[in-house]
């Protein structure tokens, strides 16, 4: 079934939506340099879409002011044995249009996340079956002991089964084969927030939720999201006072709203790492003037185009100060994070050179390289910059940036020889770098974001028995070895960990999550 991207489309049942206008209404307009690509939340594992819609749907486990782990739709949760957790549901939560939240409704979830068009297989790859005990509790049986398994639940939002079933939206929306359904519109989540109309890449909004079942403690009653994709455009909007919230701050202009008297800045360390991937699985690279072979195969030119980027420079000039050069997948705030680690290969353009013409390519080689240019704070120019140091060692990269409507679909399917892409880690845990991103692709999301295929059989291994590990001390030195294989074989290229920026009025108060998460139950906007 597929739906015109370009037409308004009305959320739910007048009757349930409708909200009564009152002079005391309040309403919060935020804007973003991009928009969700979907209102699915099994569709798209990117963090602009996942912060959007943690606010209409709910996790059997959520994440408080503090970013500290809190009961969502379960209650309370345990093992029973090493592979066996028993979640008691919470009991009298309804859907936004009524219908009770039962264990059906966590047992359909998890066949859709785990289908092979789910974006989200990673987070519930660790399932082996889900157990109905009775109405409000659930076994989830694993196929080897999980320790982490909570942590690892709080991006999975649980759907109504019923509200799917009679729009005909039992399958997730596939980004790589560009199919719609009703859930890319419209939305039926438990949460304290109800989507109300959609008119993609133009505005969606929303209202508060009245029947939500937990408290929302700020006092926001509907929401306006606009995506403004040009970035001196954004900025103008919060100046005039056209829009209250903005993100990200383009780094340029992090002074130039710091320096107005009615607005501020929200900073903080974000856990995301941005890095670069390599096809390393083809024979012959997809976009490339190199016929017959894969140079990315050879690790002497992943170094060379490692050692060929100027990291410093590019934290400095194109991310001013907001970027921290980074030698890992993960940030030091990341648990597993080794700091006898933390050194970079040097920045060093001659020994790049050396180390292409040693692998057979002494004039260097052309490879297109695909960007997105509105997902992340200056990307093209992050990009812009990558090329500009591979062209000074011989490398003409043909850059692709373009809007992640487009790029995601793209690099998912695999359809790339050299990206760029962003990580954070939800579960602030070494294991959901490892899993998605390390591993070799297989099943049950294992390598599901691993696009260039980058494939070692000991970080296989240890990433399993680092899911098992309940020993602190041991779990800590696997993740270790796994990030030495990882830095020698120069299996990604880490750029930077990224620094958020957030533009607001001084009047709204917000709880900034250093995964870039915008919770609005908890936004306050005060009186002048």
């Amino acid at each position: 079934m597929k739906f015109h991207r370009k037409t308004a489309v009305a959320l739910v049942g007048t009757s349930l939506l409708a909200t009564t206008i009152v002079a005391s209404a309040v309403t919060l307009r935020v804007a973003n340099q991009g928009d969700a690509l979907s209102l699915d939340p099994h569709s798209l594992n990117e963090s602009l879409q996942l912060t959007v819609l943690e606010n209409i749907f709910d996790p059997l486990v959520s994440r408080g002011r503090d970013y500290k782990l809190t009961p969502g739709l379960a209650t309370d949760w345990k093992q029973t044995s090493p592979t066996v957790w028993r979640f008691n549901l919470r009991k009298g939560v309804k859907f936004h249009d009524g219908t009770p939240f039962t264990a059906d409704d966590v047992i359909f979830s998890y066949e859709r996340a785990k289908d092979p068009g789910s974006d989200m297989k990673s987070y519930v790859g660790q399932i082996k079956e889900i157990k109905k005990i009775n109405d409000h509790a659930v076994d989830f049986v694993l196929t080897a002991p999980f320790p982490i398994l909570p942590e690892l639940f709080t991006k999975w939002f649980i759907m109504s089964k019923k509200w799917c079933e009679d729009n005909q939206a039992t399958k997730p929306v596939d980004r790589r084969k560009g199919i719609e359904n009703a859930a890319s519109f419209r939305a039926n989540g438990t949460g304290p927030y109800r989507a109300r109309e959609r008119q993609p890449n133009v505005r969606t909004t929303f209202s508060r939720n009245g029947s939500y079942w937990d408290k929302i403690d700020g006092n926001v009653d509907d929401v306006v999201f606009t995506p403004i994709g040009n970035a001196s455009t954004l900025v103008a909007a919060l100046l005039s006072g056209e829009v209250d919230v903005i993100e990200p701050v383009p780094v340029q202009d992090v002074d130039r709203i710091k320096g107005s008297a009615s607005l501020k800045v929200l900073q903080g360390p974000e856990l995301r790492v941005i890095f670069l991937g390599m096809d390393q699985k083809r024979d012959e690279l997809l976009f490339s003037n190199v016929k017959g072979k894969n140079p990315f195969k050879d690790k002497r030119v992943r170094q060379a185009f490692y050692q060929a980027i100027d990291v410093d420079g590019i934290a400095k000039n194109v991310m001013r100060g907001a970027a921290t050069p980074i030698a890992q997948m993960f940030p030091a705030q990341v648990k597993g994070y080794a700091p006898d680690l933390a050194k970079r290969l040097p920045f060093d353009p001659e020994a790049s050179k050396k180390l292409l013409t040693e692998a057979g390519y002494p004039a260097g080689f052309e490879v297109k390289m695909n960007c997105p240019n509105d997902r992340y704070v200056n990307d093209a120019a992050i990009c812009q910059a990558v090329a500009a140091n591979l062209a000074r060692v011989g490398v003409k990269i043909n850059l692709e940036a373009e809007t992640k409507g487009t790029y995601f679909p793209k690099i998912l399917r695999r359809d790339t020889s050299f990206y760029m892409l962003g990580w954070t880690s939800s579960t602030v845990d070494a294991h959901n770098v490892m899993y998605p991103i390390l591993s070799s692709p297989g099943d049950g999301g294992r390598g599901q974001f691993n696009l260039g295929a980058y494939s070692n059989t000991k970080v296989d291994e240890l990433t399993s028995q680092v899911a098992s590990e309940t020993d602190d001390k041991k779990r800590t030195e696997m993740i270790r070895e796994t990030i030495k294989i990882h830095q020698d074989e120069i299996g990604h290229i880490p750029l930077h960990q990224q620094a958020l920026n957030w533009g607001t009025k001084k009047t709204i108060d917000l709880v900034q999550h250093p995964g870039n998460e915008m919770p609005w139950k908890y936004v306050k906007v005060n009186s002048k």
